[in-house]
């Protein structure tokens, strides 16, 4: 199992009493934040998840996972001749 990677400088939390179209607040503390962003973008981008701890508590986790650099095309099954197309 991958080690979670704690995205510093921010914070996220719910607000139960904030009207149904409001998920949650987001603060985000700018020089821990900025420092975090630059030693974790790939690309130009970071990604996040958020998510919820066992105590219920919401956290943001770097989200680490990558595409597979599979070239291959999945094969397909055989097209019969006989097909009218």
């Amino acid at each position: 199992m991958k080690e979670k990677i704690f995205a510093d400088g921010f914070s996220f939390k719910r607000n139960e009493n904030a009207p149904d179209f409001v998920v949650g607040r987001m603060s985000i503390k700018v020089e821990d934040a900025v420092a975090w962003l630059k030693s974790n973008a790939s690309n130009g981008w970071v990604n996040l998840d958020i998510k919820t701890s066992q105590s219920g508590n919401y956290y943001c986790e770097l989200d680490t996972w990558k595409p597979t650099n599979n070239t291959e095309k999945p094969k397909s099954e055989a097209v019969s001749e006989n097909l009218p197309f």
